[in-house]
C-alpha cells in the first residue's frame, strides 16, 4: 500500500460549504483542495483545479475525454449526487480511473419535493399564495390529489419513492419504465402502462428519468398537446428531458393546467418571462439537497475515497 499523502480535489459547492464534510474529509486526507468559487467548473478551469490530484469529488462538473487525458495522476472520482449524465464512464475506463457512486442516496429528498409539488399544484397553493403576497385575494382551492391519476415516467430510486409516498392518497398510479416493474407495481397497487397511456390519461405527469439520447426532449410539443388540458407536469429529474420552449408555449396557451420544475436545460435559467408564468412553479434544483440528503451524499463520496485509497 502506498502511504504517501494523497491530493484530493473537491468541486461541489454544497460539499465545499459544509464544515462537517470538510473536517471529516481533511481528517482522512489532509492534502485536500476545495473549490471556493460557489459554482461548478468546466473545461480548462476544471482541469487546472484537478491538476496533480489523485482523487476527486465531483458533482455536476462535466468529466469527459478532454478532461481526463489532461489528468494523468487521477486515480478515482467519487460522485457527489446520483446523476451520471455529466460523467463519461467509457472515458473513465479508457484512462483507468475508478468511479465511486452510490445509487439513490438522495432519492427520498427528491421524492418528497415531488409530492409537495403535486399537492401545491392541485390546491393552487403556489399561484394563489403568490397572488396574495401582491394583495390579491383569490379564494380558489383547486382540486384534491386524492383519487387522481398520477403517471410516473421512470420508476427507479426516486420514482419508486414517489409511488410509495402516494399510497395514502389512493391515487391511480400508472408507471412507465424501460425495465420490467410489474412486480413492484403489483406490490404497491400501481399499474404498468405504455408511454401513450401515461401521457394521455394522467392528471399529474411526473418525470424521474436520467438524461440520455432516448430521454432528451422526451416531453416536447407533441407530447404536451396530447396531455389533458387539466393536467400538471412535474420535472425533478434533468432539465433537458423537457423541451423548455415547448413547455413555455403550452403554458402560455393554457394547453395544460400548470407545471412545476426543479431542473432546467440551463442552470440557472435566464428566461424571466418563462419563470414568471403564473401557472409555473419553480425551485432552484434543490430536490436532492435537503440537509439529510446533503449529509448522505457527502459521506458517501468520502467513503468511496477511503475504500479506494485505504484498502490493504
Amino acid at each position: 500500500m502506498d502511504d504517501s499523502p494523497k491530493k484530493i480535489a473537491v468541486t461541489p459547492p454544497a460539499f465545499c460549504k459544509s464544515d462537517l464534510h470538510r473536517d471529516e474529509l481533511t481528517r482522512w486526507f489532509p492534502n485536500t483542495t476545495f473549490n471556493e468559487k460557489d459554482r461548478y467548473l468546466t473545461g480548462l478551469e476544471l482541469i487546472d483545479f484537478l491538476q496533480d490530484a489523485q482523487g476527486a469529488i465531483i458533482g455536476r462538473d462535466p468529466v469527459n475525454e478532454n478532461v481526463l487525458k489532461s489528468l494523468p495522476s487521477l486515480k478515482i472520482i467519487a460522485k457527489y449526487g446520483v446523476g451520471l449524465d455529466n460523467i463519461d464512464q467509457e472515458a473513465l475506463d479508457r484512462h483507468r480511473v475508478k468511479f465511486g457512486w452510490t445509487a439513490g442516496v438522495n432519492s427520498l429528498s427528491v421524492a418528497e419535493l415531488t409530492l409537495g409539488f403535486m399537492i401545491g399544484l392541485c390546491h393552487n397553493t403556489f399561484s394563489k399564495g403568490f397572488a396574495l403576497k401582491k394583495n390579491q385575494w383569490h379564494k380558489d382551492g383547486g382540486i384534491q390529489l386524492t383519487g387522481k391519476t398520477v403517471g410516473v415516467i421512470g420508476c427507479g430510486h426516486v420514482g419508486s419513492e414517489v409511488v410509495r409516498l402516494l399510497a395514502p392518497f389512493k391515487c391511480r398510479v400508472l408507471v412507465r419504465d424501460i425495465v420490467d416493474k410489474s412486480q413492484f407495481c403489483q406490490d404497491h397497487v400501481a399499474a404498468v402502462a405504455s408511454l401513450d397511456q401515461v401521457i394521455e390519461q394522467s392528471d399529474i405527469l411526473t418525470l424521474h428519468i436520467p438524461l440520455t439520447d432516448l430521454t432528451l426532449n422526451l416531453i416536447n410539443e407533441t407530447v404536451l398537446s396530447r396531455m389533458k388540458p387539466t393536467a400538471f407536469l412535474i420535472n425533478t429529474s434533468r432539465g433537458e428531458v423537457v423541451n423548455q420552449p415547448a413547455l413555455k408555449m403550452s403554458l402560455l396557451k393554457d394547453m395544460i393546467a400548470g407545471a412545476a420544475l426543479d431542473v432546467f436545460s440551463q442552470e440557472p435559467p435566464t428566461d424571466t418571462k418563462f419563470l414568471s408564468l403564473p401557472n409555473l412553479m419553480v425551485t432552484p434544483h434543490l430536490g436532492g439537497n435537503s440537509l439529510e440528503a446533503v449529509d448522505a451524499m457527502g459521506r458517501s463520496a468520502i467513503e468511496h475515497l477511503k475504500k479506494f485509497f485505504m484498502k490493504s
